[in-house]
C-alpha cells in the first residue's frame, strides 16, 4: 500500500475522530438504525430554495438533515436526479461492507492494463505498471473522482447490481446503479431512471454508512476520512458552510450540465448534518452549478443551525 496514502489516511482519521468527538458523537450509538426511511409525505419546499431555483434555471434537489434533532430542509427531495460521480460514495461503502467479511480485501492488489484507463484517470494512469490495492482504488475514486478506479471497484463487486443490492440492504429502495463510468453520467431525459437517486434517499443512506450501522465502525471511520480528503468539492458544499467546519463530500458532474455534491458536515459542538444537493439545469452549458450548490448549502445551514 502506498505509504504516503497510509500516512495521510491516519492523519485524516485523527481529524475526523476529533471532529466527531467535538460534535458529541465519538462513535455511532449501538441503537442507531441502519438508515432513516424517507418520510411518507415529502416535506414542504424551502422558500429560499424556490427562489434560488428560479434564478438557477432548471431543477435543484436538496435534502439536509440535522442528525441531532431530526430537523430537515428540503426542496424537490423526493424527485429523482442523476447521481453522476456522487455514486462513488455508496460504491466505496459497498466495498467497505464487503471488506467487513473479507478482511484481506482492502490490501488486495488489483492489476490492470492501459486498456482499462478512461479519459479521466489521474491516479490509475500513474499506477498501470504496479497495480493498486483496493483501498487505494477507493481513495482515488473518492478523493479525486478517478473513473478507472471506480470501474475497477465496480468490477470487483460484481457490477452495478451489487451496489444496488447494498443500497437495498441499507433500507434505500430508491437509489439505483445501472452503468459504469463514463456512461453513468448520461441521462436521456426525465423518464430515464438509470443511475439516479432522490436527495432524501441518498441522505438516509449516507447517514447510515457514516453515522449509523450501515458499516462496521472501522468502515465508517475510513469512509469518512476519504470523504474529508476529497479535493473536488472546495467550491460546493464546503464553500457554503462557516469557516472551520469539517466537511466530507463527494461531487459529481453529468454530461447534461448537472453538478452535484453530497456528504456529511461536522460543525463544532453539535451533531453532524447530512446534506445532498443535486442540480439539473435547463441549459447543458450552464456553469452556475458550483455557486448554486454553495448557496443552497448556506440556506440549509442557516435554517438548521442559524449560521
Amino acid at each position: 500500500m502506498n505509504q504516503q496514502r497510509t500516512t495521510r489516511r491516519s492523519v485524516l482519521t485523527a481529524i475526523v475522530g476529533a471532529a466527531l468527538t467535538g460534535c458529541g458523537i465519538a462513535a455511532a450509538p449501538a441503537t442507531a438504525p441502519a438508515s432513516a426511511p424517507p418520510p411518507s409525505a415529502a416535506p414542504p419546499d424551502d422558500p429560499d430554495l424556490v427562489v434560488l431555483e428560479r434564478r438557477f434555471g432548471g431543477r435543484i434537489g436538496v435534502h439536509a438533515l440535522d442528525t441531532g434533532n431530526g430537523a430537515t430542509v428540503s426542496h424537490r427531495s423526493g424527485e429523482r436526479f442523476l447521481m453522476a460521480s456522487t455514486a462513488k460514495l455508496p460504491l466505496a461503502a459497498a466495498v467497505l461492507d464487503r471488506a467487513a467479511t473479507e478482511p484481506a480485501l482492502l490490501d488486495r492488489l488489483v492489476r490492470f492494463g492501459p486498456e482499462a484507463l478512461l479519459e479521466y484517470a489521474p491516479v490509475t494512469t500513474q499506477n498501470v505498471a504496479t497495480g493498486m490495492t483496493v483501498a487505494d482504488l477507493c481513495d482515488a475514486a473518492l478523493t479525486v473522482s478517478d473513473n478507472t478506479a471506480a470501474n475497477l471497484l465496480l468490477e470487483l463487486l460484481g457490477g452495478p447490481a451489487a451496489v444496488t443490492a447494498f443500497a437495498r440492504g441499507l433500507g434505500d429502495a430508491t437509489t439505483r446503479f445501472d452503468r459504469s463510468e463514463p456512461e453513468l453520467n448520461v441521462s436521456t431525459g426525465p423518464d430515464d431512471e438509470r443511475d439516479t437517486t432522490t436527495p432524501a434517499a441518498i441522505v438516509a443512506s449516507i447517514r447510515a454508512v457514516t453515522l449509523g450501522e450501515g458499516l462496521e465502525p472501522a468502515g465508517r471511520e475510513r469512509l469518512t476520512a476519504w470523504l474529508v480528503a476529497n479535493t473536488t468539492g472546495d467550491a460546493t458544499i464546503r464553500a457554503g458552510v462557516p469557516a472551520g467546519w469539517v466537511v466530507g463530500d463527494k461531487t459529481g458532474t453529468g454530461e447534461q450540465g448537472e453538478r452535484n455534491d453530497v456528504g456529511i458536515v461536522l460543525p463544532p459542538d453539535r451533531a453532524p448534518l447530512v446534506l445532498a444537493v443535486y442540480t439539473d439545469p435547463d441549459d447543458p452549458d450552464s456553469t452556475a452549478g458550483n455557486a448554486t450548490i454553495a448557496e443552497a448549502t448556506a440556506i440549509a445551514v442557516r435554517r438548521l443551525v442559524g449560521q
